[in-house]
């Protein structure tokens, strides 16, 4: 944040922090997308963030402790990326944001199925996640359970889905992609994805 801020009201203290047009996004592909060098935040971008935006954003995260930065040991180079416990716990607020813009918006299929099964899964679901995320990017213990995992399987059968259909005919869709759409029959939302047996 820089200077003094325009009032000590919370929600204008997290906007100063928040609010410009990319810094959820990076916080996002951080999150989501587990993209934890520079260069994959930058090719792997849906929204195309230039080069200098970028590294401003990263910088300002930075210094507002949202992310942390460390050498990468594989690349003398690189540098890795990760979210601090503040940025994880931007999970139900960023679930909230993602709900607000599926009913709202026009939003893909595709892009639009993890925010439906976290929106379905609420807290519970949420702080899973963020118990994973902890596990990812600050060393705690990994928990059974891998949230990230089902939200790209997700993710991948609705792409598989809609490439089969411009392929030559829909295909079935998934037990998770009919609940997130609200039951095989129309029906209201079934229970999300079942918690996986120990590995």
């Amino acid at each position: 944040m820089e200077g003094a801020p325009r009032s000590g009201c919370p929600i204008n203290l997290t906007l100063e922090v928040l609010g410009d047009r990319w810094s959820l996004i990076v916080i996002r592909d951080v999150m989501f997308g587990n993209r934890r060098h520079y260069r994959e935040l930058l090719n792997q971008s849906e929204e195309g963030i230039a080069s200098n935006i970028l590294a401003d954003r990263l910088k300002r995260l930075l210094e507002a402790g949202l992310l942390s930065k460390r050498d990468d040991p594989t690349h003398r180079q690189k540098a890795i990326y990760s979210l601090t416990e503040p940025a994880i716990q931007l999970v139900p607020l960023l679930a909230q944001m993602a709900a607000w813009g599926v009913r709202h918006t026009p939003a893909s299929e595709e892009l639009s199925i993890r925010a439906r099964l976290l929106e379905q899964g609420g807290p519970a679901l949420w702080e899973a996640f963020m118990e994973e995320l902890r596990a990812v990017h600050l060393g705690a213990p990994v928990p059974q359970r891998s949230v990230l995992a089902e939200l790209q399987a997700a993710f991948e059968a609705v792409l598989a889905q809609k490439t089969g259909a411009r392929l030559g005919g829909p295909r079935e869709p998934t037990p998770a992609i009919r609940r997130a759409r609200g039951g095989a029959d129309g029906s209201a939302p079934g229970p999300l994805i079942k918690r996986r047996t120990a590995r």
